[in-house]
């Protein structure tokens, strides 16, 4: 079996490079975490890696709107790299601040392939202020996105101020219609929210926390899957332990974000 490689984009104020690339190892892969600079120099090709992940922070501090700034240099400096990546079946996973970057940089909702149309947005949350709690997500079965396949429900925590998703009425149906939508945020029951609050905790349309392009080989979403990586980083975990042990059940080792990344080295064995 070859190792599945991935790169992990660092530099301009992404900030959760280091777990990114723990979760990918924990997953399976080989992670490389590399500068921005040395892709755009060539000294780091994107053909020579299966996995590209945008991650979660604050590139260029959100100045000019979230993830607009590293879109744009993306864009123009490598736009056609990511494309060639993109079409030689590379995956391309963008996390909070990366899934703002691919929606700017039109790789997502990407309904015409290699277009770059910017169709969507992620915009303030309804609340008015960043959030940072944990969510429970429902995993559309429907969906072809390679990093959700066989999941159901799962928690994850959310670390945003621009996270409210906005699309037009006729984009959102094309969305649902081609199973594009691959997370909602769910209540209690692990349904979708409703737009409740604090269960949805952003106010986004259709309680939409992530997409895919329709290949399924282009995933973002706000959440971030690095951030459970053992299961120990859930607030509830001395609780979950003393039931599991009360159970006679055995305690897990990893959180729910591995199997998000498990499916994308998966995709490639």
């Amino acid at each position: 079996m070859n190792t599945v490689k991935a790169l992990v984009v660092t530099g301009f104020g992404l900030n959760c490079d280091i777990e990114t690339a723990h979760a990918l190892e924990l997953a399976g892969a080989a992670a490389d975490r590399v500068h921005l600079n040395r892709v755009i120099g060539g000294d780091k090709r994107l053909n020579d890696y299966r996995i590209l992940v945008i991650g979660g922070g604050f590139s260029w501090g959100d100045d000019h709107g979230a993830g607009l700034i590293l879109a744009m240099r993306l864009k123009h400096r490598l736009g056609d790299e990511l494309l060639r990546f993109v079409a030689g079946d590379g995956l391309v996973i963008g996390i909070c601040n990366g899934f703002q970057v691919l929606v700017n940089l039109g790789l997502l909702p990407g309904f015409e392939p290699a277009a770059l149309s910017r169709e969507v947005a992620l915009i303030a949350n309804d609340c008015g202020n960043f959030r940072d709690q944990w969510v429970r997500l429902w995993s559309n079965p429907q969906s072809p996105c390679v990093c959700t396949r066989g999941l159901t429900s799962l928690e994850l925590p959310v670390r945003h101020g621009e996270g409210k998703f906005h699309a037009a009425p006729e984009v959102l149906a094309k969305l649902k219609a081609q199973g594009q939508v691959a997370l909602r945020y769910a209540g209690s029951d692990g349904r979708p929210a409703e737009g409740c609050f604090p269960a949805n905790p952003n106010g986004s349309i259709d309680d939409i926390a992530g997409i895919c392009d329709p290949s399924g080989r282009i995933f973002g979403l706000m959440p971030h899957p690095e951030a459970f990586n053992h299961w120990t980083n859930h607030p509830d975990w001395s609780r979950r332990k003393e039931l599991l042990n009360r159970a006679g059940k055995p305690l897990p080792r990893l959180g729910d974000g591995i199997a998000i990344f498990a499916n994308a080295v998966r995709y490639f064995n």
